[in-house]
């Protein structure tokens, strides 16, 4: 990934891409030797600091940075893997209760851990949270999940 990176960096420098090129440089992945997981974990910083930045600018008026970070945003996430959507994220909460993990209010924070540990890359750690906030709010009495 970080080659694919390196000539897309070339590729933009010959197409004349001002914004990918500031945007793949901005990335610092150096000279340094990364793995591909690395990488992705790279670009995800830089895809969350963009977003950050988006809501900043929107809110003090400024559209034309909020632009800006938007379009970079949209570069950056060509190089992330698709993520699992809110349907995917459910199911595999509900199967992991099923196969005896158990989720309580004192223990949500290791279930997320958990949770999170294993799919790694493959989900937004916000969309994961939602999900088993929504699980907890139909608990039974016991503070555990009713699948």
């Amino acid at each position: 990934m970080q080659n694919k990176i390196k000539n897309d960096i070339k590729e933009a420098m010959r197409a004349r891409d001002a914004l990918r090129l500031d945007t793949l440089r901005g990335l610092s992945i150096g000279a340094t030797s990364l793995s591909d997981d690395e990488v992705v974990a790279i670009i995800r910083r830089a895809t969350k600091q963009r977003r950050d930045s988006i809501e900043q600018f929107e809110k003090g008026g400024r559209k034309d940075l909020a632009d800006k970070e938007k379009a970079e945003l949209a570069i950056l996430e060509s190089y992330l893997p698709k993520l699992m959507n809110r349907d995917e994220i459910e199911k595999f909460i509900k199967g992991k209760i099923a196969g005896g993990m158990t989720l309580d209010k004192a223990k949500i924070g290791q279930f997320m851990g958990a949770i999170m540990k294993e799919l790694k890359g493959k989900a937004d750690g916000a969309d994961v949270k939602q999900e088993i906030e929504n699980g907890l709010a139909c608990c039974g009495r016991d503070g555990n999940i009713e699948v």
